[in-house]
């Protein structure tokens, strides 16, 4: 059995030394994967992170037409709806690049009205994507980006829900979320947890305690600390030094 590494945290001094060293790391997440397989896998969770991504815009080196983007979790809303997801991943970032339409995930909101077969039908999404060409029974992403909830949540997986406990579905819904919307869906354990790469983005001191106890308190059990990727993946944090001031954990240096 793999056991998973330890998470690697890096602090930056500034919002912005955070935010070229995110899309340094993506970038080369993003060679290594097309080198391997001509193509990259990636998803993002919403709130504050797609702010984050900024640094991609107008990169070198970005090949968009071999991105794959799915979302961690989404909420079930309509995909122009400012609660959507998809709707900020698109207003901060994809509309400023050139990725192929198609290239871009978002959930059927035909379906809203069953979340669970909203939930299957994203599901199908990924098994077309990932199931073909690979042979493990989870797909396995080259990267996915989450944030962290002041309550320790991360993608829509929130402390003492069942869904903590999900081992067999790729994607499931949630019903009766704690923060609004209500209805969402959410990647699992899982998936995540067989990623290649996981990288939380965290800024400002609003996020010091939370992080605090993610990193140093993990046997309290809070979602985030549950993201532990099996060996040979890795989870990384990046955070400012606003969010990493009441950490003892180990930070480690940048470098690519």
């Amino acid at each position: 059995m793999h056991t998973p590494s330890a998470p690697i945290l890096t602090s930056f001094s500034n919002p912005e030394e955070l935010v070229d060293s995110l899309a340094r790391f993506i970038l080369k997440a993003q060679r290594e994967s097309i080198e391997k397989k001509g193509k990259f896998t990636i998803a993002f969770s919403g709130g504050s992170l797609p702010a984050q991504l900024e640094g991609l815009i107008g990169r070198p080196g970005v090949k968009w037409d071999k991105w794959q983007v799915f979302y961690a979790d989404e909420r079930i809303v309509p995909l122009d709806h400012e609660d959507s997801n998809h709707h900020l991943c698109t207003s901060v970032l994809f509309s400023k690049v050139p990725i192929p339409h198609a290239n871009i995930h978002p959930i059927d909101y035909a379906l809203a009205s069953d979340p669970e077969e909203l939930a299957d039908a994203y599901e199908k999404e990924l098994i077309r994507e990932f199931a073909q060409k690979d042979s493990a029974r989870f797909p396995v992403f080259d990267l996915i980006l989450l944030g962290v909830g002041p309550d320790g949540h991360t993608a829509s997986l929130f402390p003492g829900h069942e869904l903590l406990s999900e081992e067999d579905r790729w994607v499931a819904e949630i019903v009766d979320s704690p923060k609004p919307p209500k209805e969402r869906i959410t990647l699992t354990y899982p998936v995540i947890n067989h990623a290649a790469r996981v990288a939380f983005v965290l800024s400002g001191a609003n996020k010091a305690e939370t992080l605090r106890e993610v990193l140093d308190n993990p046997e309290a059990g809070l979602p985030a600390s549950r993201v532990r990727p099996i060996s040979p993946g890795q989870v990384y944090w990046f955070v400012d030094d606003a969010a990493a001031e009441k950490v003892q954990y180990p930070k480690t240096p940048f470098k690519l």
